[in-house]
């Protein structure tokens, strides 16, 4: 392989990693961002899109229905598990959601493994993505190009939400300066209901996309959730444009580290977010402190 077909493919690889993290990060930032909650649980909401995903395939025999749905049903859950838990902690300190969605992710994956068992679970790629194209001569899988796109399509979807639907204003308003949006008449606590609901779906996304490259596993929440903190402290809590840039370092940091120097890369990473947060304590576009 000449170089530059190596590193065509190598950022190709970063771009479809940095999708996937991008999934995870943006849930959890606009979680934080309207309602102020580090969702501990947001690792473990991307384990079980992977599993429902794949009862999902299993049941239609149609991966596209799996990532249709799956979604849909783990943020009706997780907007459920808003309405009836967390609603009930507003006025308490900040801690009580920090041990809430502890709690959460606990309970979820003890009930994927008591649902789905201990063992990994392949997610068959559809057909239409199974095969590899050629970058410069050299095959790539359609399957992470498939990534890159959906990728992008979501990033500006969720854009043109915050920036021009209803809800979004909404959302914005809300995060802003919550105690004036419900006195102008907004039902702040449908909001947040509609956000937790939103940030959960986005994650449970993620792992539907993750699962027919990495398997549906007991250990993918405990493997994502690290990186979805790194990604919202890098970018600034609550920031939609700074998880888009932490998931793009991170996604780069880990491919290219992992194939260079792979005992390294963890590291690097952190060192990434900690010089990062020497110039920037609030991450490179959150508020400073």
């Amino acid at each position: 392989m000449n170089t530059l077909a190596f590193l065509l493919t190598q950022i190709v690889n970063a771009l479809s990693q940095s999708a996937l993290l991008f999934f995870l990060g943006v849930g959890l930032t606009l979680i934080f961002g309207l309602m102020r909650i580090v969702n501990f649980a947001h690792g473990a909401l991307y384990m079980l899109g992977a599993f429902v995903g794949y009862s999902l395939t299993k049941w239609s025999g149609n991966y596209w229905v799996a990532l249709a749905v799956a979604p849909v049903v783990v943020g009706l859950f997780g907007a459920a598990f808003e309405f009836a838990i967390l609603r009930r902690l507003y006025r308490r300190d900040a801690h009580a959601f920090l041990m809430v969605t502890f709690g959460l992710a606990l309970v979820v994956g003890e009930a994927v493994r008591l649902t789905w068992g201990p063992d990994a679970l392949q997610v068959p790629a559809p057909d239409l993505l199974a095969g590899v194209m050629f970058i410069l001569d050299e095959p790539f899988p359609l399957y992470r190009l498939f990534l890159v796109a959906t990728g992008v399509i979501v990033a500006v979807a969720i854009w043109q939400f915050l920036e021009r639907a209803r809800l979004g204003l909404l959302i914005r308003a809300t995060s802003q300066n919550a105690d004036m949006a419900s006195a102008l008449g907004v039902d702040v606590k449908r909001v947040r209901s509609a956000v937790f609901g939103i940030g959960c779906g986005l994650a449970a996304l993620g792992g539907v996309l993750a699962a027919p490259l990495v398997t549906a596993s007991n250990g993918m929440a405990a493997t994502v959730i690290i990186d979805a903190f790194v990604i919202v402290i890098i970018g600034g809590m609550g920031s939609f444009l700074g998880s888009l840039i932490g998931a793009l370092l991170v996604g780069f940091v880990q491919v290219f580290g992992n194939y260079y120097l792979p005992d390294l890369a963890l590291a690097f990473m952190y060192l990434v977010m900690l010089a990062i947060l020497m110039v920037r304590p609030g991450g490179l576009l959150g508020k400073e402190a």
